[in-house]
């Protein structure tokens, strides 16, 4: 699980497992769901009436609640009953369950790397209608991430999240007459302008995340890495075919401390690694700082922890009002997403199965989901009407409009990596004030050989 969603969630939850108990379609059902033409709409899933399938997950209450509602017409039309059965040792007990003969129906994974874990041995291939779906309303990169290494497409993208977002607060720059960056180096001229202007500090940043300390800086070079390389490139990057201190990476490094490194941006880039991710962003809440990169799901704390007011862009006269604009590439047109999400995959090839891992491919049930708010995905289908969070629109417009989507790098790299050494390395960056070389020769030589 991407770290910025498992922190979003909350450690130490306990498990919790939601039944979604559901009639065929009746009269009695079509009342309490609009009207039986409702029910047409789920005429291909027929056939199915009193079979049960379970979704395994790490999704868990009071997010879990919103899945149900999504899937409650589903269900009443079908007949089929679904147990979302969410647990936040989703990681530790697929295994187990898989290797006990008890593997779930469908199970929602977080990561690629888990998912891969999984492929021909246990996992079954994606039936074709749920193939054909994915191809028609996603990119191929999403297809991609659910395709297991023997080359066989297993799981349907499901939900998404977008890391590459700048947060700022609209006053703020309207006060100061500041312009949205669309380049990166427009962006280095504008944090000069801001520097150069001595009231306000132009980057807020913070490393700290307990045993987790560091992943921000991952981030930082991963959207990077996607600006300043080509998609294969950043793939090898991950693979290692090529190596952690290629020249590539080299000079990914040196462009993230052109910011994270210097003074007149951040100020005491020490404190970085002793400032949490949530302290982070706070500047930018209270005026003392201009911008903070950071993935979609800061607005949210930012909002519960310093009272922060998600606005649109054009809101430039509320105080403590934040929103986002696009962590700018090297040119205008160049759009690289950074990011994550779940995948669908199957344990099962019965009937009741394929339908329910189908209809979650489908644009009715993404808006339908997106419309309880909270949440979005990558299908194209997904009306941004639908979203009525403004950042969560902007996310869903960045991955209709993505150039080339991918995945964080750290979920994907063997886990000594991506979150060992990659992690711990990135902190030793700033709060040792640790070379651009000596921290990637260090990460290189931490790669696992086998």
């Amino acid at each position: 699980m991407s770290i910025f969603r498992r922190r979003a969630m909350g450690l130490g939850a306990i498990a919790v497992a939601a039944l979604l108990v559901l009639s065929a379609c009746s009269s009695e059902s079509d009342t309490a769901t609009g009207g039986a033409e409702n029910c047409e709409a789920y005429a291909e899933y027929a056939g199915n009436e009193g079979t049960t399938v379970e979704i395994y997950t790490t999704i868990i209450s009071p997010e879990a609640d919103l899945f149900v509602e999504s899937l409650q017409e589903f269900m009443d039309c079908t007949g089929i009953t679904v147990n979302w059965n969410g647990s936040q040792e989703f990681e530790a007990q697929i295994s187990v369950r898989v290797e006990g003969g008890t593997a779930p129906d469908l199970a929602i994974f977080p990561q690629p790397g888990l998912l891969a874990k999984f492929a021909g041995n246990g996992l079954v291939a994606a039936p074709a209608k749920v193939a054909e779906s994915v191809d028609a309303n996603y990119s191929p990169d999403w297809k991609a991430y659910g395709t297991g290494p023997d080359g066989v497409f297993y799981a349907a993208p499901l939900g998404a999240n977008v890391k590459s977002f700048v947060w700022y607060s609209p006053k703020t720059f309207a006060d100061n007459g500041w312009s949205i960056p669309t380049t990166w180096p427009e962006l280095l001229a504008l944090s000069d302008e801001i520097a150069a202007g001595g009231a306000v500090q132009p980057w807020c940043a913070g490393f700290g995340s307990g045993d987790a300390t560091g992943w921000v800086g991952t981030d930082w070079m991963e959207d990077l890495m996607l600006r300043f390389n080509d998609a294969a490139t950043y793939d090898a990057w991950v693979s290692h075919d090529i190596a952690f201190n290629d020249p590539k990476v080299q000079t990914v490094i040196d462009e993230a401390a052109k910011i994270l490194k210097n003074p007149d941006y951040v100020g005491d880039v020490a404190s970085i690694a002793t400032t949490t991710f949530q302290e982070g962003g706070a500047g930018i809440v209270d005026g003392t700082c201009a911008m903070h990169r950071q993935a979609s799901f800061i607005g949210g704390i930012l909002a519960a922890d310093y009272g922060a007011t998600i606005v649109n862009p054009e809101d430039t006269d509320v105080e403590g009002g934040i929103t986002t604009f696009y962590f700018p590439g090297v040119s205008a047109d160049q759009r690289p997403a950074l990011g994550g999400g779940e995948f669908v995959g199957a344990f099962s090839d019965r009937p009741e199965v394929q339908a329910v891992q189908h209809y979650l491919t489908t644009a009715d049930w993404n808006n339908k989901k997106a419309a309880l708010g909270g949440w979005f995905s990558a299908h194209k289908g997904l009306d941004t009407a639908n979203v009525a969070d403004p950042v969560n629109k902007v996310a869903v417009e960045i991955l209709q409009n993505a150039t080339v989507f991918r995945f964080d790098a750290s979920d994907v790299m063997p886990a000594a990596v991506g979150a060992g050494s990659f992690w711990k390395e990135m902190t030793a960056w700033v709060a040792e004030n640790k070379s651009n070389k000596a921290v990637l020769d260090a990460i290189e030589a931490s790669w696992p050989t086998e």
